[in-house]
């Protein structure tokens, strides 16, 4: 006796590669097609060329040219500094050397020494710090100067492989391809899709209630997917949270993603691609030499399970205790034994002790 759950699924690519834009610019007309085969590293699915900076308007120009001479008069400034500088250094030097020749000779102190090698130090980290200063407004300079530069100087100040190229991550094909005409993108913008339409996995979207019962690994049937074989699965993933949506009867639903993984092999489900309808059963319990009876022959009788048995012609009355029930069958714990006659589908003019005939007997 197995027990199942049946659900609808969509087949997806297990593992898929999005090739996004690395930068703004314009992306040249797609080197592939949908469906094309791709080598990882080696073929080229996008070019974009990088964008180009926008022009100023009088105003902005204005304001950039007047940068600019602000960032020449600094360099002009930082530059005479570091004359200054230089020419102070090099007569602390000069001083120093003085100083310490007539010391060597006994006519100076060695205090006088020490003032002299002292005043070249400092002279020497006024200039190191004229020259940084110098460094940094040529830099400045540089910037302010780069905002006047056109976009047609750009461009021929760069090489000839100014485009990026965009090789394939990962070998497959071409699953999806957001535009093959040449356009603008933006840093981030998906262009393209790749993946192996052959390593398919299944996502179904569980109602909570039957997903409490499932574990990682629960063997699943997967049928009505357009061949004729049974294909076999099981579960590898349960999502660890559930979300909402409403049913086509427009009643909210608790449902749970579950990933199934595809055990048969690709010869066997020939023709079968991502994002396909399919209907899966999932054995939640299974067991050998199960006592059961139809469920059609079971009713309710106050808080109990009940059927008729069919005893020298009559129908009696049964109660019985029930295991695990499927949507046709029933596990009895208790009530009947084995080989018993029941009666499938009793009608209101059935009661315990009604006189029966017996008609050909359902089997599991």
């Amino acid at each position: 006796m197995q027990v199942t759950i049946s659900a609808e699924g969509i087949t997806r690519v297990r593992d898929s590669w999005r090739v996004t834009a690395p930068v703004t610019g314009a992306a040249h007309r797609s080197p592939v097609r949908l469906g094309d085969a791709v080598v990882g590293g080696s073929t080229v699915v996008a070019v974009v060329e990088p964008a180009e900076p926008p022009f100023l308007d009088a105003r902005a120009r204005r304001l950039a040219e007047a940068s600019v001479s602000e960032a020449e008069a600094a360099v002009r400034l930082a530059e005479a500094n570091r004359a200054r500088a230089q020419t102070q250094l090099d007569h602390a030097l000069a001083e120093r050397d003085r100083i310490r020749a007539l010391t060597e000779r006994g006519t100076l102190s060695r205090t006088v020494l020490e003032d002299a090698e002292q005043a070249a130090l400092v002279a020497s980290s006024a200039h190191d710090v004229a020259q940084a200063d110098l460094d940094m407004r040529r830099a400045t300079l540089a910037r302010m100067q780069a905002q006047l530069e056109s976009p047609a100087t750009i461009r021929s100040q760069a090489s000839a492989t100014c485009c990026v190229e965009i090789t394939a991550p990962h070998s497959g094909l071409v699953l999806e391809l957001t535009d093959e005409s040449a356009r603008l993108v933006t840093a981030g913008e998906t262009l393209l899709v790749i993946g192996d339409p052959s390593d398919l996995e299944i996502r179904v979207d569980l109602l909570s209630g039957d997903a409490v019962g499932l574990n990682r690994g629960t063997p699943a049937r997967i049928t009505g997917w357009g061949g004729e074989t049974v294909l076999e699965a099981e579960v590898r993933q349960i999502g660890p949270s559930g979300f909402s949506r409403i049913s086509a009867l427009g009643i909210e639903e608790q449902r749970v993603p579950l990933i199934l993984d595809i055990l048969s092999p690709p010869n066997q489900r020939a023709g079968l691609g991502a994002g396909y309808r399919v209907e899966v059963t999932l054995v939640t319990w299974e067991a050998e030499n199960v006592l059961q009876v139809p469920s059609a022959a079971l009713f309710r009788s106050a808080d109990d399970w009940a059927l008729f048995t069919e005893v020298n012609g009559r129908a009696v009355q049964t109660p019985v205790v029930l295991g695990h029930v499927s949507r046709d069958w029933a596990e009895v714990l208790a009530g009947v034994a084995e080989g018993a006659r029941v009666i499938a589908y009793p009608g209101s003019s059935v009661a315990h002790g009604t006189k029966i005939t017996p008609r050909e007997a359902m089997t599991p």
